[in-house]
């Protein structure tokens, strides 16, 4: 007969399906929940308990937000001609931790779940810029001429994030994409 405590088991398996989480990390963070930090459980569970219950998506940009408008949309202080179009919510908490960006977002998950009404309502509120910030890929860019064809009719200015070899990283330790990408997107010196 094999050990098994149904109530660990559960715990390892829920904490498995989380991303980037593998099975011996799960069993590390169950044991230290169930057997040493009862009091970090439990303030674990609360947040995890409030988060699902306050958090919905923003009404305007589809961003996370705990009202009806996300504190991005609801700051009159940002640029609001500058709209930046992400794949991801969680997308957006990368760029603002850069804190150099000061214009609204958009986030598009797939060219299947895009509200053509939404952007171009977004759009029409004075809108002059589109920056796309996805991750390069075929699929991104056929999203890129996609949104682009949509909003076609309108007078903006579409621009993407760059893309290429990271500060400090040498180029053998670069993926072939984004060495290639550098090299074709390279500016004069």
């Amino acid at each position: 007969m094999k050990y098994k405590i149904e109530s660990y088991e559960n715990l390892v398996e829920a904490l498995e399906a989380l991303p980037s989480i593998g099975r011996k990390s799960a069993q590390r963070m169950a044991y230290r929940m169930a057997m040493e930090d009862h009091f970090g459980a439990m303030k674990i569970a609360h947040a995890i308990e409030k988060a699902v219950q306050k958090i919905r998506t923003c009404e305007r940009c589809g961003a996370m937000s705990e009202d009806e408008l996300c504190p991005i949309c609801s700051d009159e202080g940002r640029d609001h001609t500058k709209l930046c179009i992400v794949e991801h919510a969680r997308d957006i908490f990368q760029i603002e931790s850069g804190g150099d960006y000061d214009g609204t977002y958009f986030v598009v998950e797939s060219a299947e779940r895009l509200d053509g009404k939404k952007l171009t309502d977004r759009i029409e509120e004075g809108v002059e810029e589109v920056i796309f910030a996805f991750t390069p890929s075929i699929a991104t860019d056929a999203m890129i001429l996609f949104i682009e064809e949509k909003l076609a009719g309108y007078d903006l200015v579409f621009t993407k994030i760059a893309q290429g070899v990271p500060t400090g990283v040498s180029l053998e330790n670069i993926d072939m994409l984004s060495l290639s990408r550098a090299i074709q997107d390279r500016i004069r010196v």
